[in-house]
């Protein structure tokens, strides 16, 4: 059971290398800001309305948390089983949906865009994690775990290879652009958008993979292995300022939580929690309040360090 830490350094905070000690705020410590929940994935901060949103899968809701007051609501229910949440370059809200085995848009006047739902005429498999370049395109992993039973979506057979998509910002139009992972997972660009990071979690042992971002922001080329998780599995991350991944670990003690990685893949930070991470998000007025959706519940750290935009 998790128990908030009532000393400073939380012992939560794990330095494995000296380059993480200037990223960890001494005065802070891991809160937990609700619990109850089935599979909390996808979180997302709204800082002009100082709230997160998250997906809680299983549940088939998406719920939200007030910086302000500190209360938890339901944000959407049903949510067709959601998952994976970013912004656009506008503020719209991107999700993934396994139920409507799709990615949509939430208009500011809460009407739904659907803005893929197939490619080459066959559906797509379970939209599983989301991200936006500077360009405005669009570009979100497709594996097949929200079509597998009916507790994180609908099962259906699959018909599509599990792959990572773009959709084009000017045209709508969705492009494949790797197809080369077992079950492509969480992902993320480099501070420069040079590189784009992908979790392989199908893989075994899972993998984090780097491929180099061509043709103009358009193509990914060179993938290369760049942290092999051994007994971890990763899943959703984010990349903060000076580039370093700081990703959702598991499976066991000893594994749970957060796992901090340079850009050349060296570990050198943790923090510790009672249940596996699913994804993370940097929040707060300076970015530098990470939120964690853990299986069951979301948890908060200040860190010092700002997530990349």
């Amino acid at each position: 059971m998790w128990q908030p830490s009532e000393r400073y350094p939380d012992p939560a905070i794990e330095v494995f290398d000296g380059a993480f000690a200037k990223y960890q705020e001494k005065l802070a410590s891991v809160e937990r800001l609700g619990t109850g929940y089935r599979w909390a994935e996808g979180p997302v901060w709204f800082g002009d309305g100082r709230y997160l949103v998250w997906s809680d899968i299983p549940n088939n809701r998406m719920m939200r948390w007030s910086e302000e007051s500190g209360e938890i609501g339901v944000f959407r229910s049903p949510s067709n089983f959601a998952n994976g949440n970013t912004r656009d370059r506008a503020g719209r809200l991107v999700t993934c949906e396994h139920g409507g085995r799709r990615v949509t848009r939430t208009e500011y006047d809460g009407a739904i865009t659907v803005l893929a739902d197939s490619f080459e005429g066959k559906p797509l498999n379970s939209p599983n994690d989301v991200v936006v370049s500077s360009d405005g395109s669009i570009w979100f992993s497709d594996p097949a775990y929200g079509i597998r039973g009916y507790y994180e979506g609908y099962q259906a057979r699959r018909e599509l290879p599990c792959a990572v998509y773009r959709i084009d910002a000017g045209t709508g139009d969705l492009a494949l652009v790797a197809d080369d992972l077992t079950a492509p997972n969480g992902l993320a660009f480099s501070p420069d958008e040079s590189v784009l990071y992908v979790v392989d979690s199908g893989a075994s042992p899972s993998s984090i993979h780097a491929y180099e971002v061509a043709d103009g922001g358009r193509a990914l080329t060179n993938r290369r292995l760049l942290i092999d998780a051994d007994e971890g599995t990763p899943d959703g991350f984010r990349v903060d300022v000076d580039g370093n991944l700081w990703c959702g670990w598991g499976m066991g003690p000893g594994l749970d939580g957060v796992r901090v990685f340079t850009p050349d893949g060296r570990l050198i930070g943790g923090i510790s929690l009672p249940e596996r991470c699913a994804n993370l998000v940097f929040g707060g007025r300076y970015r530098n309040r990470l939120f964690m959706a853990a299986a069951h519940s979301v948890y908060s750290l200040y860190v010092n360090a700002q997530g990349a935009v």
